[in-house]
């Protein structure tokens, strides 16, 4: 059985503002900072064998924050990207928001391809290989996933069995720790969802 930890990165300053996207150069905020120390916490006590982030600074910053307690150096994995928003990256949330494509992007998912960029179904099937290819690489051990909103919804969805439609409906704040528990007959189980440091 292995044990995946999947943390969203920490705010950085345009969290809930702009869609970031792969742009270069965002690193969490220091309000981020001190969330990703709290998820630290959380995970402090765990026999964390690896930690593995997306390639992306505000990742690798969380990464770093929360490998430390562990004295191990977090590991980027190219499947755990954000999603190729294409065009719409650096764009403001609320011009998004007005824009026929975002309410495909709300109810029927499955369908979107972003405009020059990336399927969300193919981002929910890299999403998933990585999980298994990484836990075949870890049995029997506890391993800290860091990526982006989106793609660990996507996780979750495929783990839950939810229809990949609805899932938006899952709430992954920054910072926050989901556990999925994966054994050898691969009968997952997610037994943490959306679990914030200081959360009631």
């Amino acid at each position: 059985m292995t044990r995946l930890l999947l943390v969203r990165h920490a705010t950085t300053d345009e969290t809930g503002k702009r869609l970031t996207g792969r742009l270069p150069g965002v690193g969490i905020s220091p309000a981020g900072a001190l969330q990703a120390e709290a998820a630290a916490r959380l995970l402090e006590g765990l026999p964390i064998a690896a930690v593995y982030t997306s390639p992306l600074r505000r990742c690798r910053e969380t990464a770093r924050i929360l490998a430390a307690p562990h004295g191990i150096d977090p590991v980027p994995y190219r499947s755990l990207i954000e999603v190729d928003y294409g065009s719409w990256s650096g764009r403001t949330l609320s011009s998004l928001r007005r824009t026929t494509a975002w309410r495909a992007l709300l109810t029927t998912p499955s369908r979107v391809t972003f405009p020059g960029g990336e399927r969300l179904g193919d981002v929910q099937a890299r999403g998933v290989a990585a999980c298994e290819d990484l836990a075949a690489a870890h049995r029997n051990a506890s391993i800290v996933l860091v990526s982006h909103g989106d793609v660990i919804k996507a996780i979750l969805a495929h783990y839950l069995g939810t229809p990949f439609d609805l899932f938006q409906r899952i709430v992954v704040a920054p910072a926050s720790v989901s556990e999925i528990e994966l054994p050898a007959d691969g009968f997952a189980r997610v037994h943490r969802l959306n679990h914030v440091a200081g959360a009631s």
